[in-house]
């Protein structure tokens, strides 16, 4: 489907679970000079089109007017149907093994580079780091390891898994505690690792800075693993 062929005006707002949503038609044409049409939904402080869900093309019609007239004619509740539809399968579709190893890996790397900040460059005359940055550093070099963990495991058995850590519990995308989850079962692979002591890792990082910071590089950018 080409974009510039996509039409798109708003039907209006929806409030689903405290949060507001707006509503758009989406209508473009055919080869065969009918029109299709679906909805697509965007949550509120959201702005970009690529953050929206949509349902199927559930319009088609001999007109843009009808699918439009058809559109305005649906009630909140019906709406309010296709937009829990919409969110339900992304859920399932995120919920995808590769899914849900992107999603880790992508949590833990965030938190990695906010622990470590800008490690690379040397906070004091001669390189020298302070206690506090290097057990920073450490955090960040700890959970390093359970991604490159993750990133070595097969998707399936990742999610396998993480199922038997979280005792059978699915774990859910869109869940409030998802993150509490998560924990549990980066927590459960960290001690599963022969990760040294900060003491020891101290002394190998001061020796060899450089070789951790390319290490650090190669791995959050998801390249091929170092």
């Amino acid at each position: 489907m080409q974009t510039d062929r996509l039409r798109r005006r708003s039907v209006g707002f929806l409030d689903r679970e405290g949060e507001q949503w707006s509503c758009f038609l989406v209508t473009h044409p055919e080869e065969n000079g009918r029109w299709k049409g679906y909805f697509s939904f965007r949550p509120q402080g959201v702005e970009s089109e690529e953050d929206e869900i949509r349902t199927a093309e559930i319009f088609v019609e001999d007109s843009e007017a009808e699918i439009d007239r058809k559109a305005r004619g649906l009630g909140r509740p019906l709406l309010n149907g296709l937009l829990s539809s919409a969110l339900h399968t992304r859920e399932r579709r995120e919920n995808d093994p590769p899914a849900l190893r992107r999603w880790f890996r992508s949590m833990l790397s965030s938190n990695a580079r906010e622990l470590a900040k800008d490690w690379e460059s040397p906070s004091e005359p001669g390189g020298r780091k302070t206690l506090a940055e290097l057990r920073s550093i450490y955090s960040s070099y700890r959970l390093d390891q359970v991604t490159h963990l993750i990133s070595l495991v097969d998707p399936e058995d990742f999610q396998g898994a993480v199922d038997r850590i979280l005792d059978g519990r699915t774990f859910d995308f869109g869940a409030r505690d998802r993150l509490q989850f998560a924990m549990m079962v980066v927590e459960h692979l960290e001690r599963l690792l022969p990760l040294p002591p900060f003491e020891v890792w101290a002394r190998d990082y001061m020796e060899n800075s450089e070789t951790y910071r390319l290490y650090t590089h190669a791995l959050h950018r998801e390249e091929e693993l170092p």
